[in-house]
């Protein structure tokens, strides 16, 4: 067996789908014997994974799969390899970075109660 990262791509559609368009990319690590199974896996979770639900305004929010646009062999695991990257090209780069700190804070909160329990 072989190691693969496939990138899933689903997009989320809220209500009539009238509002900036909105796409969910994740990265999934695969399990499998060839490149053409491991891409076939990814499909297969890419579409038992797409779902629906009403939101408080019972509007249909949707995450509608797309497709596996990328799917990378692991071939060897390195400490600190980079297994992703993408570049982003925020509205407001002070509101994104505060976001990025208030989440690698809320991570480091849960690590250090982890480690506590």
């Amino acid at each position: 067996m072989y190691w693969y990262v496939a990138k899933i791509v689903y997009q989320i559609i809220c209500g009539t789908g009238d509002h900036l368009p909105q796409f969910d990319e994740q990265l999934r690590l695969i399990s499998a014997t060839s490149k053409p199974e491991a891409w076939k896996k990814a499909v297969q979770i890419g579409e038992q994974e797409q779902y629906a639900f009403r939101n408080q305004r019972e509007e249909l929010v949707e995450w509608r799969y797309i497709n596996v646009p990328e799917l990378l062999a692991l071939d060897e695991l390195k400490d600190g390899m980079e297994i992703y990257s993408r570049v982003e090209e925020p509205d407001n780069a002070n509101s994104y970075v505060a976001l990025l700190q208030m989440k690698a804070a809320q991570l480091q909160s849960q690590k250090m109660f982890e480690l506590n329990v």
